[in-house]
């Protein structure tokens, strides 16, 4: 093995050498690239999808959320209000 190649650092996951990869992560005698870590997520991703069932997945509307807020929250009714639309609409979005 030439002494060039030692010095090489290489995924620790595909192999590839660090200048065939945009972003090259090391841990304690381990590396692993950006396209690995893509991988990663993308298999952990269809993992927690196909685990979560979204329609069995019942939204708070706002008028619930802003009644939750006032056991919590004196007074500041445009903030409640304001906060309990825009977390339904989060939830909405990502759910």
């Amino acid at each position: 093995m030439a002494k060039n190649d030692e010095k090489q650092l290489r995924c620790s996951f595909c192999g590839k050498p660090q200048e065939q990869v945009k972003r090259l992560i090391a841990g304690p005698n381990v590396y692993i690239c950006n396209e690995c870590i893509e991988l990663c997520q993308e298999i952990i991703e269809e993992e927690f999808v196909d685990e979560f069932d979204y329609e069995m997945v019942d939204l708070p509307k706002p008028f619930s959320i802003n009644e939750t807020l006032d056991d919590y929250v004196i007074q500041q009714e445009r903030a409640k209000k304001a906060l309990a639309v825009v977390l339904h609409n989060h939830l909405e979005f990502h759910l």
